[in-house]
């Protein structure tokens, strides 16, 4: 990766670790990395998720309802379009959820855009691997 790649992906796994780190009051921080406009398309929402409150919202649901052991982020592939990227990259995760140690492993798709100096997620897609 280059110097340019990275700073997509530092801020990618910054991100990522503001609810996967176990730690509640991080949370808070996701409205530094989600863009005003950001929609997500997620495996358990019907219709797609618009709007940074919104995706904050989902995102702070799930981390409220798991108890994370253990995110990494594997292979990452960043491609940089003047001042938007796309990130693309496996994931795996163990967490409790419902009573239960659940495993889930899956890709992710982020757009992300450089507005004011700084990289914001715009556009998230992700699912488990299919069966």
């Amino acid at each position: 990766m280059n110097q340019r790649e990275r700073e997509v992906w530092v801020s990618v796994q910054a991100m990522n670790r503001c609810w996967t780190g176990g730690r509640l009051e991080e949370l808070g921080r996701l409205n530094d990395y989600f863009h005003e406009t950001m929609v997500a398309i997620t495996p358990t929402d019907r219709f797609r998720v618009e709007g940074k409150e919104a995706c904050i919202a989902g995102w702070s649901r799930f981390a409220h309802a798991a108890t994370i052991h253990f995110w990494e982020e594997k292979e990452p592939k960043v491609q940089i379009y003047n001042e938007t990227a796309i990130v693309t990259y496996y994931f795996e995760m163990a967490c409790d959820m419902g009573g239960s140690n659940v495993r889930l492993e899956g890709r992710d798709m982020l757009t992300l855009v450089k507005e004011n100096g700084r990289w914001q997620v715009v556009a998230d897609q992700f699912s488990p691997y299919p069966m």
